[in-house]
């Protein structure tokens, strides 16, 4: 609510329609919408003008900055919302927590580093690298995320897939993205092309975020083709940061 000090005039509904008409037209649809219940409390308070006015804008940007986010979460496209703050620790003495701040800091983000999780199924991987990324993403960054099933049949239907194309368009545009699960399974020469030159679109425009239960110098047996594995780990390992986690696997553990 607003307080201040000095007079106002009651509302004319005549009035108000007309100014959320031309709120509309300058698209102020937040600041339409709103209207009626900012200048009632307006009246109230017996705000002055330049408030008034003040509330207003301040209210169409915050508005506009959680339709923003709102969005950006949409596009993102994690799996499930878990936070940094809701990983446990206790369970992954691989992990300090001095470490943690240090990523939640996002100073990889800005220098467009990547990270690698690695370890066997089960350990948080996941759950870290969605946690970055939703870190990431209430930063004011555009984050993507996909596993990597998802994102070679997403390369391979692009050119007769609109909603491939738009999903690729999006990722290509990010400033972070999480591939999840990489190289769970074997791909063919194709596939490992299309795959490589994804990577080298995102090189030296965003950061990636990986998961894997492979380390990279196992990556070789399944791509299948030594020149595109080493141009892959060439740009993937640049500027890279690599944690290994390591533990008994959260599910199995406490699966009820």
């Amino acid at each position: 609510r607003i307080y201040c000090g000095t007079g106002g005039e009651t509302m004319n509904p005549s009035s108000l329609a007309k100014s959320q008409e031309l709120l509309r037209s300058l698209r102020l649809k937040e600041s339409a919408e709103q209207l009626p219940v900012i200048v009632k409390e307006a009246e109230e308070s017996e705000c002055s003008y330049l408030t008034f006015l003040t509330h207003l804008l301040e209210y169409e940007k915050k508005r506009r900055e959680e339709k923003q986010l709102e969005k950006r979460l949409k596009w993102a496209a994690f799996p499930f919302h878990k936070t940094l703050d809701e990983f446990d620790l206790k369970e992954q003495q691989s992990l300090s927590k001095k470490h943690m701040n240090q990523l939640k800091e996002m100073i990889w983000l800005e220098q467009m580093y990547n990270i690698i999780f690695l370890g066997p199924p089960g350990v948080g991987k996941t759950h870290l690298a969605v946690g970055l990324g939703l870190e990431a993403l209430y930063q004011g960054y555009k984050v993507m995320f996909i596993t990597m099933g998802e994102l070679i049949q997403t390369l391979k239907t692009e050119e007769i897939s609109r909603k491939s194309q738009t999903k690729l368009k999006r990722i290509r545009k990010a400033d972070l993205v999480i591939i999840d699960d990489l190289m769970f399974m074997a791909i063919n020469q194709n596939e490992a092309n299309l795959f490589f030159h994804l990577i080298n679109d995102l090189y030296n425009n965003a950061s990636i975020i990986l998961t894997s239960n492979k380390a990279p110098k196992e990556w070789g047996e399944l791509l299948g083709d030594p020149a595109i594995t080493t141009a892959l780990l060439d740009r993937i390992l640049h500027r890279a940061e690599i944690i290994h986690l390591n533990g008994d696997s959260y599910r199995m553990k406490y699966r009820s």
